[in-house]
């Protein structure tokens, strides 16, 4: 019975330590609609590195992080995920280099190159937005994507960011065209967060064959609101090659294919 009372009790804390923490967090939102993105970043990293968030962090891990996942980013559990597969992919000696197919501005590839730091990342992207061929084919298959440019990315800014750039290798242009230098190359790790449905379906069919035996790819946005066609395309991928994954409750609602 005292062990029920204490799990009620818990229970029942955590539940009004989120609530008051949306209620702060929203009136906050509403008398500050200008400066609220730098004072969201400075009031998330306060909370989570004091295990103080709306994602409670991993306080039960029997090891230390492989790299730090209190970041000012609402992102937590997809930066977590990444710790949690890079160490078994560490752990298990699983083979290959790691890659970013939708760079942007560098945030998430900064990450890999963190807990990968003596493996080569090849990073994928056109540094310039969304390549018009692709949104075309999002208009002619009638998908709704409400953003059609993305723009704000370059390669500077991106190697910028990297701890290990000396192991970075930037692969600029439409993709796959930029892979012509990379054929051979095995991967343990990928990053596909493109939005769209052509240049997910072609991350997809490019990737998958050269992942190693314990390697896995993250798609980003595939329940996203906002870019239905990565998964459409993600779906029509995993039927037509009886692909297994699994999905996380991160901000764009990621799924994880692992090769078995």
């Amino acid at each position: 019975m005292g062990a029920l009372v204490y799990k009620t009790r818990e229970a029942c804390i955590s539940y009004l330590k989120g609530l008051a923490m949306w209620t702060v967090l929203n009136v906050l939102r509403r008398w500050f609609p200008v400066n609220w993105p730098k004072i969201e970043n400075r009031i998330r990293l306060f909370l989570m590195k004091r295990n103080i968030a709306i994602v409670w962090p991993m306080r039960n891990l029997d090891r230390d992080r492989i790299i730090t996942c209190h970041d000012p980013s609402w992102d937590y559990i997809r930066i977590s995920n990444l710790e949690l597969c890079a160490y078994e992919i560490l752990h298990n000696d699983v083979a290959g280099d790691v890659a970013e197919l939708g760079v942007f501005k560098g945030d998430f590839a900064r990450k890999i190159n963190e807990a990968f730091p003596e493996k080569k990342l090849y990073l994928f992207d056109t540094f310039e937005g969304f390549d018009q061929r692709d949104v075309a084919i999002e208009t002619d298959r009638k998908i709704d994507t409400p953003d059609k440019s993305f723009p704000g990315s370059n390669v500077d800014l991106v190697m910028g960011k990297m701890p290990h750039p000396q192991n970075v290798r930037i692969q600029k242009g439409y993709f796959p065209d930029t892979t012509t230098d990379v054929e051979e190359t095995s991967f343990c790790f990928v990053s596909l967060d493109v939005d769209l449905y052509q240049p997910t379906i072609e991350g997809l069919k490019y990737f998958y064959p050269r992942l190693s035996k314990g390697g896995y790819i993250f798609i980003h946005d595939f329940h996203s609101r906002y870019f239905p066609g990565c998964g459409i395309a993600v779906r029509e991928f995993i039927k037509a090659n009886n692909v297994a994954y699994v999905p996380l409750s991160d901000q764009g609602g990621s799924v994880i294919i692992v090769k078995a």
